[in-house]
């Protein structure tokens, strides 16, 4: 597994059409997923697409983003394919129903990245997220998402397999890092290119309400421009252009972490806010428990840690929000701000 310095938007697309086989909300569901691997009611790979369609079709304008009034702020942290657990604390949080449909209204609601790995169902948990971000939109509210590190990990196990990439470690490939750290066949398996698409167009970070959302706790961020748009802008074109090493080389700086965590803490997140605005960091990628050293890894074999809400600290510049799922800890929905 990657660690320490190596170890892991707004989303520019969505994978639903106005047309037969929509639900209740006039919009596909692709949370439900047949044996083809097409949603009900969507056409397949083969068939001729609705007028208009396209796998990463930019979610409908809500009223928040031509001036309407904005609902509440809700950030995600690292979800590592347990779908049961996503359900329960957006059903915990009143975002969803029963049914995994938005009810939420102009709430917005932000992934902090990493669907897949680890957990059993990430290519569920993408599906989830793609059908929320349309429903969301459609209410009026958003649910976005931003790239982790497993996105792009998973993203080069699927363009590049065992393709030769150079390491600090010597020579790798995407297929073997995507194994080591947690990648599920099952979900290989599964993955569409839509899925690809979208996660290839997710943003890296983002600005909401004084919090810059970012999914890892590092400061490489720095390295691929001095605006938000400009750093977007940076890592969606670099996979346009579906090279092998520049792929490795935006994985292995965003796996990066602890970048908060010490004495310089502070400092590396000023950094950040003064570069990129905002009050505080708020990021996933460095598991809370790993992050205070309660357990010796990210899967967490020093057993069950005890997470009961985000951690704040770096002199309340940062908020972690990756409970630890992956070791049995919690996945963290949380409202921001944060209760004083």
């Amino acid at each position: 597994m990657v660690e320490g310095p190596m170890t892991q938007g707004a989303g520019r697309g969505s994978d639903v059409w106005h047309g037969a086989g929509v639900t209740g909300s006039g919009l596909v569901n692709p949370g439900v997923v047949g044996p083809d691997g097409v949603a009900p009611g969507a056409t397949s790979a083969d068939e001729p697409r609705p007028e208009g369609y396209t796998p990463t079709l930019v979610d409908t304008p809500s009223p928040a983003a031509t001036g309407g009034e904005q609902g509440p702020l809700y950030v995600a942290g690292d979800v590592h394919g347990y779908l049961d657990e996503l359900r329960t604390a957006l059903l915990d949080q009143g975002l969803i129903d029963t049914e995994d449909h938005w009810i939420a209204g102009n709430t917005r609601l932000w992934f902090l990245g990493d669907f897949t790995d680890r957990g059993p169902d990430g290519v569920g948990v993408i599906d989830l997220v793609m059908q929320l971000s349309a429903e969301a939109a459609a209410a009026g509210g958003y649910c976005k998402a931003l790239m982790g590190n497993h996105e792009l990990l998973l993203i080069g196990a699927k363009r590049f397999g065992d393709t030769p990439v150079g390491s600090g470690a010597g020579t790798a490939s995407f297929q073997a890092a995507w194994l080591l750290n947690g990648g599920q066949r099952s979900d290989m398996e599964r993955l569409q290119e839509h899925h690809v698409q979208w996660m290839s167009r997710l943003d890296a970070m983002a600005l909401a309400d004084g919090h810059l959302l970012v999914h890892s706790d590092t400061t490489a961020y720095l390295e691929y421009g001095g605006t938000i748009p400009d750093v977007n802008d940076a890592v969606t074109e670099a996979l346009t252009h579906h090279d092998a090493d520049e792929t490795w080389e935006l994985f292995r700086k965003f796996t990066k972490r602890f970048a908060f965590r010490d004495d310089a803490g502070a400092m590396a997140a000023r950094e950040l806010l003064d570069t990129y605005g905002g009050r505080r960091v708020v990021h996933g990628h460095s598991p809370i428990p790993y992050l205070l050293g309660e357990v010796g890894s990210e899967d967490g074999e020093d057993g069950a840690p005890q997470v009961h809400g985000p951690h704040v600290y770096a002199d309340s510049l940062a908020i972690a929000m990756d409970g630890g799922v992956t070791m049995a800890g919690k996945l963290l929905v949380s409202r921001l701000p944060l209760p004083a």
